[in-house]
């Protein structure tokens, strides 16, 4: 499995308006993964970061994959390469969120997994699908996916 540091670069990404939403709700799963984190530094009970995650999950990870399933990877078809890596991940980290057993490591998981995922689609991914995606297409992601305004669930701020 490739780092994190597999996928940066310094050259900034100029990334087509019709991604752009999708790329701000990376964004968000970034944070998504530090507030795991801190939650684990600070030894939060592992109940309350789990209670956040399935939160997360529900009200934003499904949807996000949906829509880059549906509409995104179809791009380049499910034959290639890099679409191919991408839907193993989802369900990768689909069945890390839905396990009930071995909670804490599967946060751990979640959190490394997720992480490296955000930063495959966002340095590799979304590059080659710009590449090839038509007009019609990238119209196509920016009607079946607003950007809504991220509201995140404050009830319990484990990582403050």
């Amino acid at each position: 499995m490739k780092k994190n540091s597999d996928y940066e670069t310094d050259k900034p990404i100029k990334r087509s308006e019709s991604l752009k939403p999708l790329s701000r709700e990376h964004h968000h799963g970034l944070l998504f993964c530090w507030k795991i984190r801190a939650g684990f530094e600070k030894n939060v009970e592992i109940s309350r970061i789990k209670k956040y995650a399935d939160w997360f999950y529900q009200n934003y990870l499904i949807p996000h994959f949906d829509v880059e399933e549906k509409y995104v990877f179809p791009i380049l078809g499910n034959e290639n390469e890099l679409i191919r890596k991408a839907v193993s991940e989802h369900e990768r980290i689909k069945q890390l969120f839905e396990s009930n057993t071995e909670i804490s490591k599967n946060i751990s998981l979640i959190e490394e997994e997720l992480e490296s995922h955000i930063r495959f689609e966002e340095r590799i991914l979304f590059g080659e699908i710009q590449k090839f995606a038509t007009a019609e297409q990238l119209q196509s992601i920016e009607i079946n996916h607003s950007d809504e305004k991220f509201v995140d669930n404050l009830t319990d701020p484990f990582w403050e």
